[in-house]
């Protein structure tokens, strides 16, 4: 009879210590915090941006697949996708959205005001909204700025010294960007003050942008410029194309451009940007509260050249600007 009491409760320790197994494993794995990575683009033209981000976390000591999962969730150049990707990971109850992009970013703040979000903006911050200040961004927003949309008058210096007999410069926009009716305002006051006659023309889809270059052509512009906004960036290799065939000059505001083929650049890296909101997003998972988290601002500016499509646009490049760039691809 003790024998057989025993064993009972043998077999009732091994059911318990069955049924207490897996669920001590779900809730190890619960535990696991869980980033979600909102992008306007794709992951075909920005897995080098997703790379930044993880690189950042690293620093802050999440690796994925260990100590933190990433959904990611891609638009793929579609902003009307965005509201609906950030809703599904506020859905998923995630524990903070990383969002690229300011568009990505407003999708993400109309999409929650409780879970923490780290974003990039090439938009001023604070003028579109996303945050109250640089210093103290409030809610549950922060992220890193690249100054970019200011930095468009400093383009139009660096055509002026390539292109020192230029006089007509077109900038090209994307109506559906929130920094595109700034961007435009200071370009078109610093132009004259340059020397230089602004032209303007929108595109904010792929067709867009080849009637916006023969719009351009038409115009017989001695050069262009973009606007900062993330679709530019994810058509790069377009518009370095479209440059090409109509044999007209780009500056750019960031240089994956270059890269990708466009004659050069002046801005911020973006992969540094991308790489700071990771480190951002790490202190969030560690506690930290965004509205404490001041927004971050590059301080190195990099001035990339390409001299092969120099050559293939018959340009010589002064050799004051060759000294100063931080980068030559030949």
């Amino acid at each position: 009879m003790r024998d057989t009491l025993q064993r009972r409760e043998f077999i009732t320790l091994l059911g318990g210590m069955a049924i207490a197994w897996p669920l001590a494993a779900r809730a190890q794995q619960s535990a696991i915090p869980v980033v979600g990575f909102l992008h306007y683009a794709s992951p075909d033209t920005f897995a080098h941006i997703a790379e930044a981000v993880r690189r950042g976390l690293k620093e802050a000591g999440y690796v994925e697949g260990q100590n933190v999962t990433i959904e990611y969730r891609w638009a793929d150049g579609h902003y009307d996708r965005l509201p609906t990707l950030a809703a599904e990971l506020v859905h998923r109850q995630v524990t903070v959205i990383t969002a690229g992009g300011n568009v990505a970013a407003q999708a993400a703040k109309a999409a929650t005001a409780v879970i923490p979000i780290v974003f990039t903006s090439g938009a001023d911050p604070v003028w579109s909204g996303l945050v109250q200040s640089l210093s103290r961004p409030g809610a549950n927003l922060t992220g890193a700025s690249l100054v970019a949309a200011e930095l468009a008058v400093k383009r139009l210096e660096v055509i002026r010294e390539l292109l020192p007999h230029a006089r007509v410069v077109a900038l090209i926009v994307n109506p559906n960007y929130p920094g595109a009716e700034s961007e435009m305002a200071e370009v078109e006051a610093a132009g004259p003050v340059i020397g230089l006659q602004i032209q303007k023309a929108k595109a904010g889809d792929v067709s867009a942008l080849e009637t916006a270059f023969a719009t351009i052509s038409q115009m017989r512009v001695d050069a262009f410029t973009v606007g900062t906004d993330g679709f530019f960036v994810n058509q790069r290799e377009q518009i370095a194309a479209l440059a090409a065939r109509y044999a007209v000059p780009g500056i750019y505001p960031f240089p994956d451009f270059p890269a990708a083929g466009g004659l050069a650049s002046y801005g911020a890296s973006l992969a540094d940007a991308y790489r700071q909101a990771g480190v951002y997003t790490g202190r969030v998972l560690k506690g930290a509260k965004p509205a404490d988290l001041p927004i971050t601002q590059p301080v190195k500016f990099e001035l990339v050249i390409n001299l092969k499509t120099a050559k293939a646009l018959g340009l010589t490049i002064p050799p004051a600007i060759l000294s100063r760039a931080n980068e030559v691809i030949e």
